[in-house]
Parts: C-alpha cells; sequence; structure tokens
C-alpha cells in the first residue's frame, strides 16, 4: 500500500483572528490574575481599582435598570450580537480542520539504477482526453487516488448519457493500458449538461 502524508487546510484569516483572540484573552487573564496577586499581598482595594477598574465596572453594571435599557440600546446590541455570531460563527467554520491525502508521484518500477515514477496529474491528463475523444463528451476532469480514478464529464445530449458513462470508462480504461500505466478502476460521473442541450431533461 502506497503511504501518503495527511495534510489539512486552513483559512489564514481565521487563523489570524483565532490567535488574536487567544493572545488578548491571555492578556486579560494575566492582568487581573496579577489584580488578585496584589490583593493577596494586602493591597488596598482602592489601589488596584484604580489600577484595573472592575469596581467602578462592576458597580456601573450592578446600577442598571430597566429604564436605562432603551429601544436604540436593545437594536444596537441585538445587531451587534448578530454580527459578532455570523463573523465568528463563520470563522470558527473555516478554522475546522480539513485533512486531505497529499499527493506524491506514482512509482512504477525500481531496480538498483533507479526508479520510474509518473506524476498524479499525468494519469489524471491521458483519462482526460480519452473522455474528450467520445463525440458526446464537452468537457472531462479526472482526479486519481491511490485505489481509484474519479472521473467527471459532462455531455451534449441528456438521452445518451447511459451509454457515454459506459463508452467514457471504457476508453479511459483503454488509455491507462495503452500508455502502460497502472490499471485502475475509472468511476466516471455525469456532473453537467451542455447549455444549449437542457430542454432534452424536460
Amino acid at each position: 500500500m502506497l503511504r501518503q502524508r495527511l495534510r489539512a487546510r486552513d483559512f489564514g484569516l481565521s487563523r489570524l483572528v483565532g490567535r488574536t483572540l487567544v493572545v488578548l484573552l491571555a492578556l486579560a487573564l494575566a492582568w487581573y490574575g496579577t489584580m488578585l496577586v496584589l490583593l493577596a499581598f494586602k493591597a488596598s482595594a482602592a489601589t488596584v481599582n484604580g489600577v484595573s477598574g472592575y469596581r467602578d465596572a462592576y458597580d456601573y453594571l450592578a446600577g442598571l435598570t430597566s429604564a436605562d435599557i432603551t429601544s436604540a440600546t436593545r437594536l444596537v446590541t441585538g445587531l451587534a450580537g448578530l454580527a459578532a455570531f455570523l463573523l465568528f460563527g463563520f470563522l470558527a467554520w473555516r478554522e475546522l480542520p480539513r485533512p486531505y491525502l497529499a499527493r506524491g508521484d506514482l512509482e512504477l518500477s525500481s531496480d538498483d539504477r533507479g526508479a520510474v515514477a509518473v506524476n498524479p496529474r499525468a494519469i489524471e491528463r491521458a483519462a482526460e482526453v480519452a473522455a474528450l475523444e467520445h463525440p458526446a463528451v464537452t468537457d472531462a476532469r479526472a482526479l486519481y487516488g491511490t485505489d481509484a480514478l474519479g472521473l467527471e464529464i459532462g455531455t451534449r445530449s441528456a438521452r445518451q448519457v447511459p451509454g457515454t458513462l459506459t463508452a467514457v470508462q471504457e476508453r479511459a480504461a483503454a488509455s491507462l493500458r495503452q500508455h502502460q500505466l497502472p490499471s485502475l478502476p475509472v468511476n466516471v460521473t455525469f456532473t453537467r449538461l451542455d447549455r444549449k442541450n437542457r430542454r432534452e431533461l424536460a
């Protein structure tokens, strides 16, 4: 079995924002942890409050009543909460790891003098060219895997799709044999129809 490296796609902006938030949270914890240490060493509460402002902030928030919350305040708070939810939700979704197998050259043979290897794109291109030689195929895209070759095609006629899929599969397999490439199962998928012929689906 061929071994492949496992990689993960990431989103640069989410990574930057996430690390910034972690740094800010760490600084806040360190700052207020320092205030607790000062209180533990018998520093006066007034001094600590003058540095951190925690008591003033607490008294202000504790003294708020329902009359202080106006319609404009509710509107601004709601919109800000919605914007924060959408922004941070999107960044959290993009930050989720998306592992994938890193593709490498396929070794065909090797001996004491060296090895013969082929790039995965060469295998894909051989299948794509073979598929495009079929008169009903408008475009083709192949993806090589470790144990199979996926081939997505577009056609000109919806009525000919079953026969086209079979013919393209045979052509791709024959192309691999012709170029002395490894014999792989070819999975052909119909993905798109030429716009000029979409009425045939009705």
